[in-house]
């Protein structure tokens, strides 16, 4: 093991504990209610805060660990692909912005979910929504768990079970404890490791292939497509990377883990200065990333797990000390990812479900054990499922993304700006982009040449449109 690298990234970790103690402490005296608190930080983001949390939330294992490898295999068309992702923040911030925080105010929502039952009044759509995040973001969750692991496993030499054990405990202990708050804390630290960590990384890469020139021209004598925009083995047509656009740019409005952080501000003024600071900073952090992955092919070739290239870049081309403090951006990554799906899932178990439906009037301790207790066990279980991980963890993570999207981005949007939809147009348009995504992804993958998710997110519209119409005379919409 070597420990020049090693100890950067324990002392990081001791540094996010370090917070998530006082982000408890904080839990313990705090006025305001638990759930508010516990799994909104109490609605008091400012702009930093919450343009840092968007980002390390939506920068995961995908992009750190599983797009540089994908970048790595089909060249500069994969860089082209995931710079759509630079839009991510601000589409959510813009769209949802000022009329969601208010709303969610109204409806005193503390989850996507609690939102979704304030607007449409209906059992059926909370519970089909929690089946849906608690279904779809345990893949998501296991994709971070798996890339967490691997990261330890190519840094320090164990065993991948012995990685994704330690990777494990390191994230339920200080999200146990510390709740949103902590999440939010934490992801401001790591927004700043993932800024200097990828820029210092690149600058290194770019060095030790002998600058820009001479890396394109190693590219182009392997194989010229690798410097198209079409991907290593030419598959990357104009209208997939175009549709791509969906699922990481527009789409993100429907992720719940993301749509949550627009509940969480405290004024406008934060929020437009978190649409300014996470704009630039998410297009600077995936450019960076993307880039690194195509241009350590050259460097180092043959690497048969894509998922192994930015730690092992790092080691080749970086002082041992200095890999170890800018590997601690990955790490970053997925343990910012991490902790917001782990809330996600728990407050939708505890809040959505247990609360509305099994005991509406459970004391504040018990709700704040079963917080506690859910968000460990659904640790665990995920632990369980990431025994067992697929070759490239992008593709799990941008599955659960697409499920999500086409599940709930109608509901949301329309739900705030669309008077005349319902309750009714809400269900069908979950279950149709539910169903349909599922049935797209095992049989009909990337029709007419695009991402699987436009067509369901597309049905899913005329799904909502459609019902909400024909049930409009027997419904009356909260106001």
């Amino acid at each position: 093991m070597n420990w020049s690298v090693v100890i950067p990234l324990i002392l990081f970790l001791l540094l996010i504990f370090v917070i998530g103690f006082w982000a408890s402490k904080h839990i313990r005296t705090t006025n305001a209610s638990f759930l508010s608190e516990y799994f909104l930080g109490g609605r008091q983001l400012g702009g930093l805060i919450l343009a840092m949390t968007m980002i390390a939330t939506y920068g995961s294992a995908s992009s750190f660990i599983g797009g540089p490898g994908v970048a790595y295999t089909e060249g500069l068309g994969w860089v082209l692909l995931a710079m759509s992702q630079v839009v991510t923040g601000y589409f959510v911030l813009m769209v949802l912005g000022k009329k969601f925080a208010i709303m969610s105010r109204r409806y005193k929502a503390v989850t996507l979910i609690d939102f979704l039952k304030g607007r449409y009044q209906s059992k059926w759509v909370v519970l089909v929504s929690a089946f849906s995040i608690i279904i779809f973001l345990f893949s998501a969750m296991a994709a971070q768990w798996v890339g967490g692991a691997r990261l330890i496993e190519s840094l320090t030499g164990l065993s991948y079970i012995s990685a994704l054990f330690i990777f494990a405990l390191s994230v339920l202990v200080y999200v146990i404890l510390g709740g949103f708050r902590a999440v939010a804390l934490t992801d401001t630290v790591q927004g700043i490791v993932m800024l200097f960590g990828t820029l210092i990384l690149l600058i290194a890469t770019i060095a030790a292939g002998g600058g820009i020139d001479n890396i394109m021209a190693d590219l182009q004598a392997e194989n010229p497509n690798l410097i198209t925009p079409y991907g290593a083995e030419g598959t990357l047509s104009a209208s997939y990377v175009s549709s791509f656009w969906i699922l990481v740019g527009v789409g993100v409005v429907g992720l719940p883990h993301v749509t949550v952080r627009a509940m969480s501000y405290k004024n406008s003024k934060a929020m437009h200065r978190a649409l300014i600071i996470g704009t630039v900073v998410v297009g600077f952090i995936m450019l960076n990333m993307h880039l690194i992955g195509v241009f350590a092919r050259p460097i180092l070739p043959g690497i048969e797990v894509g998922d192994k290239v930015m730690p092992l870049i790092a080691l080749e081309v970086l002082p041992a000390w200095l890999a170890g403090v800018v590997l601690a951006a990955p790490m970053a990554a997925i343990m910012s990812t991490v902790d917001s799906l782990l809330l996600v899932v728990s407050s939708a178990v505890v809040k959505d479900v247990y609360l509305n439906y099994i005991e509406p009037k459970a004391t504040h301790e018990k709700v704040k054990k079963l917080s506690f207790s859910i968000t460990a066990i659904l640790g665990i279980l995920v632990f369980l499922m990431a025994l067992d991980p697929p070759e490239l963890l992008i593709w799990l993570n941008l599955f659960a993304f697409g499920g999500l999207e086409a599940a709930f981005i109608w509901p949301v949007v329309l739900g705030l700006y669309w008077k005349k939809g319902n309750k009714y147009g809400a269900l069908a348009s979950m279950l149709i982009g539910i169903l349909s995504y599922i049935i797209f992804h095992l049989y009909l993958p990337n029709l007419f040449d695009m991402h699987t998710v436009v067509m369901p997110v597309l049905l899913s519209l005329i799904g909502y449109v459609v019902v909400s119409i024909a049930s409009s005379s027997r419904v009356t919409v909260p106001e």
